[in-house]
């Protein structure tokens, strides 16, 4: 289980605006189906967005945008395969869309195929080297990977892009902590709550910093906090080993 944040980022946008595409003007008949797509994603309908899409790609199959966003409705629905192969089709008509790559990317990532992720992020980055999110989720992957240097890194590049963002900051502190560098994870975990003193998970990463650095009480606190302000079903495999480790250091 994660215990960070993962972030999809939609691309919607209007018909041929979609990061610096210029379009020739399409038929009218596409307009409307494309639009309603992206209303049903931005309302949180990703199934009558699949259906909009598919609408649309009848209509004209060589819209790369159209496959981007029924593929970004196919991940709302878990079906990975399926955004991975809409995906791939706008990749076969635009092999330089970043938000083709990046997508796939974060396909790629939920359904565990971590080292075809990282490939796409990097693939993302060349065409959109400004964008701190396809830092931010490599980062993530790399941390799914083991790989704490290499998303220590990346956090630092999307901080770089994005400056004091608490997502970043917090996910850079647990590279931190898997580095065993209980200093700057403190550090990271402290300026997140100052920025966003409700970022729950937060909490628990300054435990587990107060926690390696000996600080017995502080650590306690910083459990409980996040006893009181996790959500009881998205974080509660971390809810549970709060309560683990806080049974473990009042036996000390």
């Amino acid at each position: 289980m994660r215990n960070y944040l993962f972030r999809i980022t939609l691309t919607l946008a209007a018909l041929g605006l979609l990061l610096g595409y210029a379009l020739a003007a399409p038929e009218p008949d596409i307009n409307e189906p494309f639009e309603q797509g992206v209303a049903a994603l931005s309302q949180g309908n990703p199934a009558l967005a699949v259906e909009k899409f598919t609408a649309v790609i009848k209509i004209d199959p060589n819209l790369p945008e159209a496959y981007i966003n029924r593929g970004i409705a196919e991940m709302q629905l878990a079906l990975w395969g399926d955004a991975v192969g809409d995906f791939d089709q706008a990749l076969e008509l635009n092999p330089d869309s970043p938000q083709a790559f990046y997508n796939r990317g974060l396909a790629y990532s939920r359904n565990g195929e971590f080292a075809k992720a990282v490939a796409d992020y990097t693939r993302a980055a060349k065409f959109a080297p400004k964008d701190w999110q396809i830092y931010y989720n490599r980062g993530n992957t790399y941390l799914d990977m083991k790989k704490a240097k290499e998303a220590l890194k990346d956090y630092n590049q999307a901080l770089k892009l994005h400056p004091q963002a608490p997502e970043i900051l917090h996910n850079r502190s647990l590279a931190y902590l898997a580095l065993d560098k209980p200093e700057p994870a403190l550090a990271d975990a402290d300026k997140v709550i100052e920025l966003k003193p409700d970022y729950a998970r937060a909490y628990y990463s300054r435990g587990q910093a107060l926690e390696k650095l000996g600080h017995k009480y502080e650590a306690l606190a910083a459990y409980r906090r996040f006893l009181n302000t996790g959500d009881p079903e998205a974080d509660a495999p971390l809810l549970r080993k709060t309560l683990e480790r806080i049974k473990a250091l009042e036996a000390k």
